[in-house]
């Protein structure tokens, strides 16, 4: 049972690590001067209230104030499988005997049927040993 349960686990969290690990998303920063505004990972972010004032005046000026950053997070595009070919013959017969003993402590052995357990012993009235005068030497 707890075996079952911590596989099931360890499946989970590799499974969400492979996910995490290959998903790429673009962070999106306003900032306007030098004052961050806005950061967005999924919508586009919100523009400050002087945008129309500042289009009119970047077009006198050819300067903005206002500046947009973009960085992108890439996941890994290729995953990269291995077989138990790849690894060399020691390695291959260091692992083989890790799983063999590995799955040896977990092994379990079936109930033993003890034939006896509810037969109670007679009463004893007096001890025949004892009585007769014969012992084991």
């Amino acid at each position: 049972m707890l075996k079952q349960v911590f596989h099931k686990i360890g499946s989970t969290v590799m499974a969400l690590l492979l996910l995490f690990s290959t998903v790429s998303f673009t962070v999106e920063k306003h900032f306007c001067g030098d004052v961050l505004i806005d950061v967005a990972v999924f919508s586009d972010v919100e523009k400050c209230t002087m945008e129309a004032f500042e289009i009119e005046q970047e077009k006198i000026t050819k300067v903005s104030c206002c500046k947009d950053t973009i960085d992108i997070v890439e996941g890994v595009d290729q995953l990269t499988s291995k077989t138990i070919d790849d690894l060399d013959a020691d390695q291959q017969l260091f692992l083989a005997s890790f799983i063999h003993s590995y799955n040896a402590l977990f092994e379990v052995f079936p109930k033993q049927n003890v034939p006896h357990k509810q037969y109670s012993p007679p009463n004893l009235i007096e001890d025949i040993q004892v009585l007769d005068q014969v012992f084991l030497i």
